[in-house]
């Protein structure tokens, strides 16, 4: 079935991320909430099908008018998400998952010799809750491992002080295999219990290395101790704990009623997201596009956007999570910085969501209008290389030669962020003997703008100037700027291969810009650029030299003759290719056979 063009542009605009998305009717009523290994591709499947498995999703896709996603760390996470939606919409096409079934959580229960089990109800009757688990599989490999390191109950039995004092119990076959040390009959004491209740707690949380430090402190002391069988013991746990590998989760029961934000900017806008936790679960997610006034921080936009986002959604959250500190007048808030497990793994999700609509956004005024994209790319440099103006004129250098043979030196022109290839000059270094780089690029460069200023003045001269090299080569070209006496007036900067930093001349530290950044992306496609012409041109004279060297070892070719042929063919390479006959007219019939004659490789 054929999308319409709001869906083609949002099909488009879709990662290839893991995440969920909603569909909507035309009344803008969620419809279908899915979950998906790769968003575009899954998205996508719903209208590139001839033929449809059956009536329903055919319907589905008939009311869909618009879409909406949201990116998750795994697709493991995306299923977690899918289920918290679809118990917030309720959407008519999700039959399949409308019922009361959640997923299963592993609890310890608040009472005495706590038990430890799985459940699918979260209630409120304290005790511990740790999950939930996408698959029940990983949640019966942790409840076996803390079985098979700790001993505790498995009965219901109320054992009350009162209860095992007056010997209301008797020992099941689990203490009689091994599973259990009775504590209902007072063969175990609470104190013993509660150290194996609290090795069992870091299990479930994931902190397996407290465990194994715990673990090894025993064996270490049985083995000290000559208690071979107790040290036997420990050694198996110590190995089934090796064999155990956690599944950590995006969310948390412990985590409810929580408001998520994270922000993002480009030069003409921030971008915010928040997201709405209950119960552990993320039941609503948006990313807002602010327009910037002025130069405001990342900070000053999240401290002003929260209490209007808040107010939109009339969230009654007392916990908000951000990226950092915040001064926020919000009585009865508390505002916390995560760094690390799940509320740290909210807080990534929420900032790796304003990323992609960032993106998106970017990608869909570029389509709309192309000169917003190059008036942001030209800000966005103007400010990571703290220039006077925008580099609408960027000129780059680079350097070839082999064995300090045929040196040669390219200039490649960028304007508005775009080869200007006709604009592109290769120079064949003059001054310089051996492999000087450092010459050859100050040679090159005194030749480029010494030529423009004679032909068009100041005028013609560009914003920027990227060298390819490190310190070495900029202060050379800086020495030929200077002699041409245009310091100040073109700004200079040299990229270094091993760590992309970037070099000012006369800073002796380099800098250092975010591998995503735009600026960094742009100074790297000039470098590039400018190394495949250079290169290009450096083997298309050694070429010819070649060629030409051959011609001089033909019996009877002087230099003379030489020029005679190349100036009638118009090189070396078409006197080779030219027929005996014609090459016989310029020169004789004697060249033209001893040419003809040599192999030329």
């Amino acid at each position: 079935m054929k999308a319409s063009k709001h869906i083609q542009n949002i099909l488009a605009r879709l990662p290839h991320e893991p995440g969920v998305y909603k569909h909507f009717n035309g009344e803008g009523v969620v419809i279908y909430v899915g979950k998906a290994k790769d968003l575009r591709k899954r998205v996508s499947s719903y209208f590139n099908r001839k033929t449809y498995e059956n009536g329903k999703t055919r319907m589905l896709v008939k009311k869909i008018e618009d879409i909406e996603w949201l990116v998750a760390p795994t697709e493991q996470d995306a299923l977690l998400l899918e289920s918290s939606l679809i118990k917030e919409h309720s959407p008519f096409f999700n039959i399949l998952l409308k019922d009361d079934k959640t997923f299963p959580y592993i609890v310890l229960k608040k009472e005495r010799f706590p038990r430890v089990f799985s459940t699918r109800r979260v209630t409120s009757d304290g005790g511990e809750y740790f999950g939930p688990f996408t698959s029940l599989r990983s949640m019966r490999t942790v409840l076996d491992l803390c079985k098979k390191l700790y001993p505790i109950r498995s009965c219901s039995l109320v054992l009350s002080k009162k209860n095992i004092d007056q010997k209301k119990f008797r020992v099941c076959l689990e203490f009689h295999v091994g599973n259990c040390l009775g504590p209902c009959v007072d063969k175990q004491s609470e104190e013993d219990y509660d150290v194996s209740i609290q090795a069992i707690r870091h299990v479930l949380k994931g902190n397996l290395s407290v465990v194994r430090q715990e673990l090894q402190k025993e064996l270490d002391v049985a083995v000290t101790g000559l208690a071979f069988e107790k040290a036997e013991s420990l050694k198996t746990k110590l190995a089934s704990l090796k064999l155990y590998r956690a599944k950590s989760t995006v969310v948390h029961p412990k985590i409810d009623s929580v408001d998520v934000f994270s922000v993002i900017s480009d030069n003409s806008a921030g971008y915010i997201n928040c997201m709405h936790i209950v119960s552990g679960a993320v039941v609503r997610g948006q990313t807002f596009e602010i327009k910037k006034r002025l130069d405001q921080t990342d900070l000053e936009l999240l401290q002003s956007a929260i209490p209007l986002i808040r107010s939109r959604f009339e969230s009654s959250s007392r916990e908000i999570f951000t990226s950092f500190k915040v001064n926020v007048a919000l009585p009865g808030v508390k505002f916390s910085v995560p760094l690390k497990g799940d509320k740290k793994r909210l807080l990534d999700m929420s900032d790796k969501n304003a990323r992609f609509f960032m993106k998106d956004r970017q990608k869909h005024q570029e389509q709309l209008d192309p000169e917003a994209a190059t008036e942001r790319l030209m800000s966005g440099m103007q400010a990571d290389l703290r220039l006077k103006s925008q580099p609408r004129h960027i000129e780059c250098f680079d350097n070839s030669n082999l064995q300090g043979t045929n040196p040669t030196s390219a200039c490649v022109v960028f304007r508005d962020g775009k080869p200007a290839k006709r604009d592109y000059r290769n120079f064949n270094i003059r001054t310089v003997e051996g492999p000087d780089d450092f010459a050859s690029m100050r040679e090159a460069v005194y030749r480029r703008y010494s030529r423009l200023l004679r032909e068009g003045g100041r005028e013609s001269l560009p914003q920027l100037l990227v060298i390819d090299g490190g310190k070495g080569q900029v202060s050379h070209a800086m020495e030929a700027i200077e002699e041409l006496g245009l310091r100040g007036e073109i700004a200079i900067v040299g990229i270094a291969k091993r760590l992309e930093e970037l070099f000012f001349p006369g800073d002796s530290a380099p800098i250092y810009l975010d591998k995503r950044s735009s600026t960094l992306k742009l100074i790297q496609n000039m470098r590039n650029e400018a190394h495949r012409f250079s290169l290009a041109h450096h083997r298309k004279r050694r070429s010819k030299e070649a060629i030409a060297s051959i011609l001089d070892e033909v019996p009877g070719i002087g230099p003379a003759t030489r020029d005679k042929l190349i100036t009638h063919f118009g090189s070396a390479a078409k006197v080779i290719q030219a027929s005996e006959e014609d090459v016989a007219k310029v020169a004789t019939l004697k060249i033209a056979k001893a040419i003809k004659s040599r192999t030329f490789l």
